[in-house]
């Protein structure tokens, strides 16, 4: 039978056994899986390895304070981000066995280029998928609304992105008015994606009340580790596929995230993306502005066409008048002339019959003249009726929609109304419309 040995004995062996076959140090590729500094500046951590979701390989670490702060300074240099749970790192470690505490690692120093070279790595698989899947520009076929009045922000209250877009979007000196409502979501994190797909679901079963033109996702700057969760894949493509165009200001200048390259439209800053909403108002206004120059000087070409047309007619109608009763004065002037030739004959007759006659002949003539007079009157007050100063000067009025008169074209309420009186003309808008008793609103 073999000799029994103590525990301590069994843990002394293990433990020459490993120094006398290990290696001094090793390069190790794992995950942190806790985190932990306690007060005398160490950092105790588990490192594990992952299967799927699986956990298939796990062990203790330390790194003691004076190589802890060593390596937890570079690597916040580099990273722009402090160690902590769930991040990768290629560490060189000792193996160490103590007979009470068991086997654990020393953490000599942490490579924080693989970290990011890792994130890298993971940052281009997520875009190749996406774009496998033709997602890369779906949420880009969405038209961007160019006056935006209904937006919701994805974002913290108490960021100070958040304060900033708010201030430039509400504070404008346009006065432009904008409804924006905040969706709250956690902006940096492990949790941060799935807060953010939540934000963009409750957004969706609002769409139908509120009608959203867009949804802005904003945030301030941050470490390139911080903005991870922006290359989330499923965070993208939730974004890539919703149904609304999604604008972002994530805040960070030298990258892209992939939520930024699957988004309809990136900008900067959160100040930018509120800048570039205003532009939208801005450019509206102007072609308002152009377009309403247009139509005045249409409107004010067709009234000067129209005030000639209508002098032209005024003046052949008067040169028309002026020749009817040229034509009807040569007319009795030359019955007038045969009357007195004729009375001149019949002088020679017999005075009786001559006397007799006469008087029949000034009757008869005094009659047609009266006749003829009259026909002048009635001609001439004709005229005047044809003349539209005529009913102006009487206290009346002319009124015409688009130069059209009223009476020869539908109106409608909220149509400009130009009348014309006596030497004035005035424009008023319709607000009412009355026939046949009936009033329309």
């Amino acid at each position: 039978m073999q000799q029994a040995l103590s525990l301590l004995d069994l843990n002394q062996l293990i433990r020459s056994t490993l120094d006398e076959h290990l290696h001094p140090s090793y390069w190790v590729v794992a995950e942190i899986g806790e985190f932990k500094q306690v007060a005398q500046g160490h950092a105790y951590l588990d490192l594990v390895e992952k299967k799927g979701s699986q956990i298939a390989a796990k062990i203790r670490a330390n790194i003691w304070q004076y190589t802890y702060r060593v390596i937890a300074g570079r690597f916040s240099a580099v990273t722009g981000q402090n160690l902590k749970a769930g991040m990768k790192i290629l560490a060189q470690v000792n193996v160490t066995f103590h007979e009470v505490y068991g086997i654990s690692l020393n953490i000599k120093d942490i490579d924080p280029n693989y970290t990011l070279g890792e994130r890298a790595r993971i940052r281009q698989e997520v875009i190749e998928r996406l774009t496998r899947e033709g997602l890369m520009d779906l949420n880009k076929r969405f038209p961007l609304p160019l006056v935006p009045q209904k937006i919701a922000i994805i974002s913290s209250a108490s960021a100070a992105g958040y304060g900033d877009f708010m201030d430039q979007l509400l504070k404008n000196r346009q006065g432009y008015q904008i409804h924006a409502q905040l969706f709250q979501a956690t902006l940096q994190g492990a949790d941060a994606a799935a807060t953010i797909i939540r934000a963009l679901d409750q957004i969706d079963l609002l769409s139908g009340k509120e009608s959203f033109d867009a949804v802005v996702l904003i945030r301030g700057g941050g470490s390139q580790l911080d903005l991870d969760c922006f290359d989330d894949y499923g965070l993208a493509a939730t974004i890539a596929k919703y149904p609304l165009p999604v604008i972002t200001g994530i805040g960070h200048e030298r990258d892209e995230t992939i939520v930024d390259l699957v988004a309809h439209t990136r900008l900067k800053t959160p100040t930018a993306t509120a800048e570039f909403i205003l532009s939208g108002f801005r450019d509206f206004e102007e072609q308002l502005n152009t377009a309403l120059k247009t139509l005045e000087r249409a409107t004010s070409q067709k009234l000067l066409m129209e005030d000639r047309r209508l002098r032209d007619m005024l003046t052949s109608i008067k040169t028309l008048a002026d020749f009817s009763i040229q034509r009807q004065k040569e007319n009795l002037n030359y019955k007038t002339n045969q009357l007195k030739s004729l009375s001149s004959n019949l002088l020679k007759m017999d005075l009786v019959k001559i006397n007799n006659l006469e008087m029949g002949i000034r009757r008869s003539w005094k009659s047609r003249v009266d006749s003829e007079d009259r026909k002048l009157e009635n001609l001439e007050r004709d005229l005047q009726k044809l003349d539209p100063n005529t009913f102006l000067a009487k206290g009346y009025t002319r009124s015409e929609v688009n130069g059209i008169p009223i009476n020869k074209t539908e109106v409608q309420i909220g149509d400009t109304l130009v009348t014309f009186a006596k030497n004035i003309s005035l424009k008023s808008i319709i607000q009412n419309i009355e026939t046949n008793g009936n009033t329309k609103l």
